[in-house]
């Protein structure tokens, strides 16, 4: 049973013979090891095109931003796996990785798609904040949360926003969507009725949008990313394990609510 049009494979990423490896048309040996860093390679592997200074200056910021912050839902999954089955730092890697979704690591895409709707708007002719306003009010109406806003702990401006802004203006990007980001901030407390600032994930799309960056790749940014923080947290496990102990505190604040035996005492 044939499922899609295309019946041969077909890639335009790499291929190779017995003496040669070539990744986007070049000779991964002599054209681009010890030539482009590994965050130049991953825009030219995702693009196909060589990074300007500016869009490799960008996306590595958007890297360095996102790799790690704490033990985050996605550190702990790692940590616990690592605990459990410790001759597998694979499996406790795509622990962590499974769990990137709208919520976590997966909102920079959504805000990417939030955003380019809003440029849509403003190409036929509307105002950044009324082309914001629609989309949010749409949002809202279909009872989607708003993607990139608000943050359980930075209730104020997430302070990596301002950075990845900082880099973008400094490379000399497009700022486009950088201003759109800022026009929905403006607009949420009117649509929505209570101020939702910025955070990261809706930075990161609004800097790598302006450098060409694609928009189908804009989850890829933070797995990438996130990959890095879980292997530093993932060899501290294995020198100074706290899996257990993430286990432990989980369990110690748990309230049973469901149906007991006849007899049961809680604590035997």
């Amino acid at each position: 049973m044939i499922i899609g049009k295309e019946t041969v494979p077909r890639t335009a990423i790499s291929t190779s013979n017995s003496e040669t490896i070539v990744v986007r048309g070049k000779d991964l040996s002599k054209e681009l090891i010890g030539r482009l860093s590994f965050t130049e390679y991953f825009y030219f592997l995702v693009t196909g095109r060589r990074p300007t200074a500016a869009q490799a200056a960008v996306v590595d910021a958007t890297l360095v931003a996102i790799a790690d912050h704490g033990l985050v839902p996605s550190v702990q999954a790692s940590r616990m796996t690592l605990a459990a089955a410790p001759d597998a730092m694979q499996g406790a890697v795509a622990a962590g990785i499974l769990g990137c979704g709208s919520v976590i690591l997966g909102a920079s895409e959504n805000a990417g798609r939030m955003l380019a709707e809003i440029r849509a708007r403003v190409e036929q002719g509307q105002s950044d904040d009324a082309a914001a306003a629609t989309v949010v009010r749409d949002y809202r109406q279909a009872g989607r949360a708003i993607p990139g806003y608000g943050h359980p702990q930075h209730k104020t401006r997430d302070p990596r926003v301002q950075a990845l802004f900082d880099v973008a203006a400094r490379e000399g990007a497009d700022l486009v969507y950088t201003r759109l980001a800022d026009a929905v901030e403006r607009v949420i407390p009117e649509v929505v009725g209570k101020q939702l600032k910025l955070n990261v994930s809706a930075a990161i799309p609004a800097v790598l949008l302006g450098v060409g960056f694609p928009l189908e790749g804009l989850r890829g940014v933070p797995i990438l990313a996130r990959t890095g923080g879980l292997i530093a947290h993932l060899c501290e496990e294995l020198s100074h394990g706290i899996g257990f102990a993430l286990s432990y505190q989980a369990t110690r604040e748990l309230v049973y609510t469901g149906a007991l035996p006849e007899g049961f005492k809680a604590g035997q």
